[in-house]
């Protein structure tokens, strides 16, 4: 599939890598942190136009993840006639509350296994459409200017750095799951120490 998507976006182009990184935002399991990575070398090759490359997989990302934000919002009434009375769905809103702004930037290029569920909890918590969408575009900038940025450096080697960014991507993942895991089980000890008082 990776080799597939990088022929047809040296064959088409800035378009190309526009729609690919569009129903990324969607939440389709393309590899786009990959293709942005090679796009960054394309242009130093001068493949691509790195200008118009940016501009278009910029607009084209927000996009994909501004309608995914919309399927949140609008399936927020059935979400909250089946979970609103429950006491996890309260802390989530809380939680989404505090946490929303940090993880709508952050999973946009450092943990983007979680950006879909981002998005839609934005939504579906009713998170500010503005908020998220200029989080959501820094985030992006980010993701386009730092992943693609690190193609263009490396140039010829650009796998090596997807490689290794795929790997560092999963272990900050990891380590998440890893201090949530630990926190649950701190908040249930706590609460067993409560209930034998």
């Amino acid at each position: 599939m990776d080799e597939f998507l990088l022929t047809q976006v040296i064959n088409y182009g800035a378009p190309l890598l526009g729609i690919i990184v569009f129903v990324g935002g969607l939440g389709v399991p393309l590899p786009c942190t990959v293709i942005v990575i090679a796009a960054g070398a394309f242009a130093r090759q001068d493949i691509l136009s790195w200008e118009v490359a940016a501009l278009i997989s910029i607009v084209s990302v927000v996009i994909g993840d501004s309608i995914s934000y919309s399927f949140g919002y609008y399936s927020r009434d059935k979400v909250l006639s089946r979970f609103s009375s429950s006491p996890q769905w309260a802390k989530a809103e809380e939680s989404f509350r505090k946490w929303g702004p940090l993880s709508i930037f952050f999973s946009r290029f450092l943990v983007t296994a979680i950006a879909l569920p981002v998005n839609l909890l934005s939504g579906t918590t009713g998170f500010p459409f503005r908020k998220f969408f200029v989080y959501d575009l820094f985030g992006e900038i980010v993701w386009i200017f730092g992943y693609g940025g690190l193609g263009y450096l490396f140039g010829s080697q650009w796998e090596l750095v997807s490689e290794f960014m795929g790997n560092f991507g999963g272990a900050v993942l990891g380590a998440i799951i890893f201090i949530f895991g630990i926190k649950q089980v701190w908040n249930w000890q706590e609460k067993k120490k409560m209930l034998s008082m």
